[in-house]
């Protein structure tokens, strides 16, 4: 264990854009394998558009990197935050720090996101894809970027995470990014038993459904335990269900050229148009 945070602690550029690109190599070619929907849309021209705003989210990220690098070395240095009130073990105390940056870091944030309206106009750039793939998993505004990297130096302020645990929980989002948006059918059946602790692909895109209030649940990132333990879980047994995009912004003009979705945030917020009640619990 001691070896693994080491090596996170100083994690190497050419490792995090290893599972960044090579995750999206992979994906990219079990999509056209084992793909779970059979889109007809120009693929190339859409993963542009979505590695366009991901660029923007490495960018703003690696220029807000020193703010959370400051944050976590104070935190850890002075041992400050919930994972230093009582003694654990160091495997207990990675595990506790990787589960709690995903609730403050990742399900919290998104949960708001849903909610404050001003927030959820940046966030509904990441809804207005109607083809989702791995291409999706970081369509995000770079105004959306900010406040999420904000949420993540919150979630070590809290915790206390030290930066090894920071970069670990980082690496693992990334990953999740990819499997859980790309177009593939992976796990079947296993699909539902896995969602009882993790977020798995089909639980994920339920969040992607283009009605409310599909689209206001399973808000996770990692753990699938936040949503249900917070009431938001929603599971579809039949994926073709399913229609992506938001209800909202359907019209191609909107929700494929880069020059609307970059100012959509800043344009009258619309109320949603439908609302689909057909959520199943499990």
């Amino acid at each position: 264990m001691e070896a693994l945070l080491d090596f996170f602690a100083q994690v190497p550029t050419w490792f995090r854009a290893s599972i960044l690109v090579g995750g999206l190599m992979i994906f990219w070619l079990l999509e056209g394998v084992i793909p779970l929907f059979q889109f007809e849309y120009k693929k190339f021209k859409h993963a542009g558009l979505n590695l366009f705003l991901t660029l923007t989210t490495m960018v703003i990220g690696f220029g807000m990197a020193g703010l959370l690098l400051m944050a976590s070395d104070y935190v850890s240095s002075h041992q400050i935050g919930l994972l230093y009130l009582v003694k654990m073990p160091l495997w207990l105390q990675v595990l506790l720090g990787i589960l709690l940056m995903d609730a403050i870091g990742a399900y919290l944030v998104h949960l708001i996101e849903h909610k404050v309206r001003w927030m959820w106009k940046f966030h509904l750039v990441h809804h207005t894809d109607t083809h989702i793939d791995v291409t999706s998993g970081l369509r995000h505004h770079p105004g959306e970027t900010v406040f999420r990297i904000g949420f993540t130096i919150l979630a070590v302020l809290v915790i206390g995470a030290p930066i090894s645990v920071v970069m670990l929980y980082q690496s693992l989002s990334v990953l999740f990014a990819h499997l859980t948006h790309a177009n593939v059918s992976l796990f079947g059946k296993y699909d539902r038993l896995m969602s009882y602790i993790l977020v798995t692909p089909d639980m994920h895109k339920v969040h992607h459904h283009y009605r409310q209030p599909w689209t206001d649940s399973n808000y996770g990132n990692i753990f699938s335990i936040w949503d249900r333990l917070f009431g938001t879980f929603a599971y579809v047994p039949d994926m073709s269900q399913l229609k992506y995009g938001i209800d909202t912004h359907m019209a191609p003009e909107e929700n494929e050229s880069l020059s609307n979705i970059l100012v959509i945030p800043f344009q009258k917020y619309r109320q949603p148009l439908n609302q689909n009640s057909e959520v199943k619990e499990v």
